[in-house]
């Protein structure tokens, strides 16, 4: 237990080094990063100033001079206030996810399939989606029914709560509620389940007493998360519902000392309740190790000789690589395998509709700008032959353009068009670097790492689900998207690739656990051992056993991290945070920020305040326009299961044409009676017959 309590504090010292850094970092790249002298010194008084309290200051930004005081002052009302509706947010969903999963049980089929249905809806709703849907729905009440159902904004000292805790609720009720009704499922399924209804138990005691339980463990991986996700949903929540909470002062003055106190009251109070929560889930977890003989550097380290080269062997990395040579891996055979699968999943139809979506989309997006150069037309004012004024900017749909205008007069359905490539390009760029960085790094934490040290990077790793990933992003991109309209240092295209590395850094780590369990787990099955025990090679066992296994697996993992990175593009839009870079202006006749790629995160805050003046056309197609991605999305990957379910033999519901086809075929095979059977006896039971 002591050396438990050490590791867990071990760890939560790595966390808090890796706040520093990030905190850093944008300093470092905003100044002369090729000057190492220059780096050392702002690390340094980094450091100085982190370990000095009393220079933890806060520049107010409403007042007209400069005016400082102590950050904690400031810090702590916003907090407690952002904690308050987290915590309320957290508990509702998940409680509410144990209610409905543990009652959808008793359902029957009809309903418990459309339910699933439901779910699988709910789950292509962003978070900005339905806040500024509750927004409508109360100020549509209100002028209807002059009833005010909740408080939509904090207004000065009233201060908004059922709402924004609404909100949030829904996201951990959703995601918990599907995790858990399939691994009820599944734990249903299992010998001692059978062997308790055998013996008359009901089965609400035996998921109450015995499927909870053993599925607590697990479920409680998920909800690491979950919660994850919902503090990075609460970042733009806060925004949305003018809640002046912990991170509208942590945007307001982003320095790297306000960012690292910030996050650390962020991390510090998480990471700790999940850490207790497992020691008493896993009290008798053994944290020992396989034992091995230790090796001497000087045995450890031998000449090998390798193509008449002589070099250094140590831990079987060289052979690993060597084995990846040109002559052996044949790079036309991995094409044409990834081509027979893709054939394969054109037999699913979800998988068909959700691929056609993107391909169809991005396609017409790309022929648009060479054909017409990203024009947007414009519209100011729509006249009748007479000369009668027909329609002003805002434009509705229909006319003069098919999804209207804006405030401006600018066609929306060109800029939908103009953005979709940028959006869904870049969005589906940075879940496959994701994914592929994933991947080669987890081979090397399946094969060339020991079990100690693999535990060592796993919880570290797990450190990151305790700091929001919007925060952070927002944290690294601000110094770098945000410009004035001619004063960028650099080009649309290095902005871009900029944030694919950073958002692509982000997540590495992550992706690279996951894809090392999975490696993990399926060398670990019985027809993996067997093969080592034939003398099959690493790279033979990786290419011939683990590649078809993890396949489907790495390819619903692009698929979540595609749809990840999407709800990040709109958090960042909400904060003016714009793919490719943001134009700024200053002045008192400046123009809100404008967008230089039109992606569609853009277009959300630029139109963000329009539903209040009833133009909900401004924001309800782009809106529709990302939740169609998200759902083409989640198609594919439920194509994807599918196809895998198949291939292990799970049975799917047939068709209406297989089953009409079926039920012809039983009616034409002949149907045997009973005078068409003779009975025939024995010799033995013809003299028995005989004697009686």
């Amino acid at each position: 237990m002591f050396m438990r309590i050490v590791r867990m504090f071990s760890f939560y010292l790595i966390g808090i080094v890796g706040i520093l850094s990030i905190c850093i970092t944008p300093l470092i790249l905003y100044s002369d990063i090729w000057n190492p002298i220059r780096i050392v010194d702002l690390i340094y008084r980094f450091i100085e100033k982190l370990f000095n309290p009393e220079t933890w200051l806060y520049s107010l930004p409403w007042t007209i001079n400069v005016v400082k005081v102590p950050l904690l002052e400031v810090l702590w009302g916003p907090y407690v206030y952002s904690m308050q509706i987290l915590i309320a947010a957290v508990l509702i969903g998940l409680s509410m996810a144990f209610i409905l999963a543990i009652t959808a049980n008793f359902f029957p089929k009809v309903i418990l399939n459309p339910v699933k249905r439901v779910l699988d809806f709910l789950e292509s709703v962003p978070d900005i989606v339905i806040a500024i849907g509750l927004q409508m729905l109360s100020v549509y009440v209100y002028k209807t029914f002059a009833v005010d159902i909740f408080r939509v904004a904090t207004l000065g000292e009233e201060r908004a709560y059922l709402a924004p805790i609404i909100t949030l609720s829904i996201l951990p009720m959703v995601s918990m509620f599907k995790i858990l009704l399939l691994m009820i499922e599944e734990e249903l399924l299992k010998d001692y389940v059978h062997f308790l209804r055998s013996k008359g138990i009901k089965k609400l005691r035996i998921i109450t007493r015995h499927v909870l339980k053993n599925i607590m463990p697990s479920s409680f991986q998920h909800m690491k998360i979950i919660i994850w996700a919902t503090l990075s949903s609460q970042f733009v929540i806060e925004r949305l519902y003018n809640i002046n909470g912990f991170t509208y002062f942590l945007v307001e003055n982003l320095v790297p000392i306000n960012s690292a106190i910030s996050l650390f009251m962020i991390f510090t109070p998480f990471y700790f309740f999940f850490q207790i929560i497992e020691l008493w889930i896993n009290p008798d977890e053994l944290h020992t190790y396989s034992i091995e003989k230790k090796k001497r550097w000087w045995n450890k380290w031998q000449p090998v000789e390798i193509d008449g080269w002589i070099k250094r062997k140590g831990s079987n990395i060289l052979f690993w690589f060597k084995q990846l040579s040109i002559r052996k891996m044949r790079f036309w055979r991995p094409v044409l395998s990834f081509f027979i699968t893709f054939l394969k999943h054109l037999k699913n139809r979800k998988f068909v509709v959700g691929s056609l979506f993107f391909i169809i989309l991005i396609s017409f997006s790309l022929y648009y700008s060479i054909t017409a150069d990203n024009h947007i037309e414009q519209v100011k004012f729509l006249f009748a032959d007479d000369g009668t004024l027909i329609s002003a900017p805002p434009h509705k749909p229909t006319e003069p353009f098919l999804l209207g205008s804006d405030r401006h007069g600018y066609s929306l359905f060109d800029q939908i068009v103009v953005g979709a490539k940028y959006t869904l390009i870049v969005g589906l760029i940075i879940a496959l670097l994701r994914v592929l960085f994933g991947l080669v790094f987890g081979v090397i934490y399946a094969f060339g790492l020991k079990s100690r040290t693999q535990q060592w990077i796993s919880k570290m790793v797990d450190s990151i689900h305790f700091v929001p990933l919007s925060v952070i992003a927002y944290i690294l991109l601000s110094m770098i998207v945000f410009g004035a309209r001619t004063e960028f240092a650099t080009t649309v295209t290095q902005r871009i690739v900029v944030e694919v590395i950073i958002l692509t850094i982000l997540v590495v780590p992550l992706t690279t656990v996951l894809a090392g369990k999975d490696i993990i787990q399926v060398l670990e099955n019985e027809f993996t051992l067997s093969a080592k025990v034939l003398g099959g090679s690493k790279f033979h066992i990786f290419w011939r056993h683990v590649v078809p296994h993890i396949g489907p697996r790495m390819t619903i993992l692009f698929g979540q991290q595609f749809i990840q990175v999407l709800l990040i593009f709109m958090h960042l839009g909400v904060y003016n945070l714009f793919l490719g870079g943001t134009i700024v202006e200053t002045g008192p006749m400046a123009a809100p920020p404008q967008s230089i790629t039109y992606d569609w995160s853009s277009l959300i805050a630029m139109n963000r305040y329009a539903f209040k003046a009833g133009e909900y056309h401004l924001l309800g197609w782009v809106l529709l326009a990302f939740m169609l991605s998200i759902f083409a999305m989640q198609l594919i990957i439920q194509g994807v299961k599918e196809v895998q379910q198949v291939k292990v033999g799970v049975i799917f519901k047939l068709g209406k044409w297989k089953q009409r086809k079926n039920r012809a075929t039983r009616q034409e095979e002949p149907v045997l009676t009973h005078e068409q059977f003779q009975l025939i006896e024995s010799e033995q039971e013809q003299e028995h017959r005989k004697k009686a």
